[in-house]
């Protein structure tokens, strides 16, 4: 990354900040702008600092970490939030405030890291976008012709055979090209992997539904099918969609 994403810690003990400073002191990505002790001060300091992060504990005096994050939602550039505390059973209640993550102390090292890769994975995305980098277009064949794709007007493409179907807004193609390859080719955008064979554009997805061992079906914009989405890219998925 060419530019580090900047942190606000927030916890009421002094222990518990030194801790998670010494946890993001090994990520280079991360600078750490400002601390601490309350949720008060917490909104004031994102409103001087602009973080792009806060690491937010919950069990604090006054202003609890529920609070401070409604509070956070709230500011013209809301910063993203992550919860670190002791207590597991506020999780479901932490990402109806659209939390990264929900990090549990004592922390576990590999999940650390996950939740780094997740907040540099949001951070890369919005950036690229906000840029406008990405301006080429997918080459399909159609009757001796060679038709090219906005990659913003592609709903999802599938794997059928030997063969993979674009499902775009003005039609539907196909490709022999391999679904890896496309998948390679379509990085920059906002596309994503829900199952071994379908590649979807995150941009028209509007619904997920619980399905059946631990698998969800996904809706899109202006479609009447449901895809499958596989469980093991469920929790990768939802990291990339919910900010």
């Amino acid at each position: 990354m060419d530019k580090t994403i900047k942190a606000i810690i927030v916890d009421d003990e002094l222990y518990s900040r030194d801790e998670l400073k010494h946890l993001l002191s090994s990520f280079k990505s991360i600078q750490i702008v400002g601390e601490a002790e309350s949720g008060e001060s917490a909104v004031i300091k994102a409103l001087q600092l602009q973080p792009d992060v806060v690491f937010l504990d919950v069990e604090m005096p006054k202003m609890n970490g529920m609070e401070a994050a409604k509070a956070l939602r709230n500011l013209k550039k809301a910063p993203l939030v992550v919860f670190a505390t002791a207590y597991p059973q506020f999780a479901a209640e932490a990402f109806r405030f659209d939390a990264v993550d929900y990090l549990l102390k004592p922390y576990d090292e590999d999940q650390f890291q996950e939740t780094i890769e997740r907040i540099e994975k949001k951070f890369v995305f919005a950036k690229s976008i906000d840029q406008g980098k990405h301006t080429g277009k997918l080459a399909v064949e159609v009757y001796g012709e060679i038709i090219y794709l906005e990659p913003k007007e592609i709903l999802y493409l599938f794997r059928d055979k030997k063969l993979t179907r674009i499902i775009a807004k003005n039609g539907e193609y196909v490709l022999k090209t391999s679904l890896k390859d496309l998948e390679s080719r379509l990085k920059p955008y906002s596309f994503f992997r829900i199952h071994k064979s379908y590649l979807v554009n995150l941009e028209y997805v509007s619904r997920l539904t619980p399905w059946f061992n631990g698998a969800y079906q996904l809706e899109l914009e202006g479609r009447k099918e449901m895809l499958s989405v596989s469980r093991n890219y469920v929790k990768a998925l939802r990291g990339r969609l919910e900010i």
